[in-house]
């Protein structure tokens, strides 16, 4: 087995992400963390066995994709835009 099939290979390395988005807060990591995450349960369920390591990337990116989206759709700020300026200080 390689080690990229490895279930508990993803999972070590969705908890480092996790703790690294801990010290470098931007909800950036925490996506990629999902992602890995996901495909680490998916290896360790049984679902994404026997699938090689351009698949297991692929679901790894659009899992990412996705749990960022999540993240942003679930913490948004409601009615929140932009700050924008129609005046310029030094006048």
């Amino acid at each position: 087995m390689m080690l990229w099939a490895t279930w508990w290979i993803w999972i070590v390395a969705a908890i480092i992400l996790g703790i690294l988005e801990m010290l470098a807060p931007a909800f950036v990591l925490l996506g990629f963390a999902i992602g890995a995450g996901l495909v680490g349960a998916g290896l360790g369920l049984g679902v994404l066995t026997g699938f090689g390591l351009p698949a297991l990337m692929a679901i790894f990116a659009i899992a990412s994709l996705a749990g960022w989206i999540g993240l942003r759709l679930m913490f948004r700020i409601k009615g929140d835009k932009p700050k924008t300026f129609d005046y310029d200080i030094n006048d």
